[in-house]
């Protein structure tokens, strides 16, 4: 996590942040910088004030030059994985660009802290760091390790591999990735999933947004599974938002420990 080469440095606190990353988006807020954060992504939901009020420079993927350059930010906050490197580098010659590299919890926590540094807010993010480090400590792992499928995309069906946040997250808390010896998001096939025979099926809400009705297509293929609509954002937003996720992670592990009985 650093600063991209480029013609402009921070000088001092940053006066005008544009975000182009959701989950550090809703970090800035909880860090307390309302008036500093000048534009978001339309992928910004949260928190729903900024998204409704501040103004969008386009999708994590495709950012609008022009109207961050409008806003004449003095520092641009992306993410190696959330952005497109080449939009992300012809920032550089706006603003100051600093880039997030997040493969795991303890990425998060530096990016936590490095973001409170660059803002001036080094207690407020400690603060959150110490809520996250809380709530994962109090997770109980299931007695049993079961083999999770987690599910990201459909029509093709997409799933993480080892390299990824989400992969992180199962493995803390005492999961096993079906697909731990894959990279990044892979395809896979109806075939791959009905011979892997997961245990479980976790549907994530998010990128892809699984309902219930998608319970019964993926029953089909592996009708032993047990299939589980999840908030895909406690899996994968890897800013303040963590504060929660170790109550709702510890939360599914004892409706799955109560499927197991």
């Amino acid at each position: 996590m650093s600063f991209l080469p480029g013609p402009h440095q921070l000088s001092g606190l940053p006066r005008r942040i544009v975000s182009l990353v959701p989950s550090q988006t809703e970090l800035l807020y909880h860090l307390g910088l309302d008036e500093t954060v000048a534009g978001i992504t339309k992928f910004c939901i949260h928190p729903e004030t900024w998204f409704r009020s501040k103004p969008r420079i386009g999708g994590t993927k495709t950012v609008h030059f022009d109207k961050v350059q409008a806003l004449a930010p003095d520092l641009i906050i992306a993410n190696k994985e959330e952005n497109v490197r080449e939009q992300v580098e012809s920032l550089t010659t706006i603003a100051p660009v600093w880039m997030s590299d997040i493969h795991n919890l303890q990425d998060s926590e530096a990016m936590i802290a490095a973001v409170g540094a660059l803002t001036g807010r080094t207690g407020a993010a400690a603060a959150i760091n110490k809520n996250i480090r809380e709530g994962f400590a109090a997770i109980a792992p299931p007695a049993f390790a079961p083999s999770v499928l987690y599910l990201i995309w459909r029509d093709p069906w997409m799933t993480v591999g080892r390299d990824t946040f989400i992969h992180d997250i199962l493995n803390r808390i005492g999961l096993q990735n079906a697909w731990a010896e894959a990279d990044r998001y892979p395809q896979i096939s109806a075939a791959e999933i009905s011979e892997r025979n997961p245990q479980y099926i976790f549907l994530s809400s998010e990128p892809y947004p699984f309902k219930e009705k998608h319970i019964a297509e993926l029953q089909a293929i592996v009708p032993q599974a047990h299939i589980l609509l999840v908030d895909g954002e406690m899996f994968s937003w890897y800013g303040s938002r963590l504060q929660w996720a170790g109550p709702y992670l510890q939360a599914l592990l004892e409706q799955m420990q109560q499927r197991h009985q």
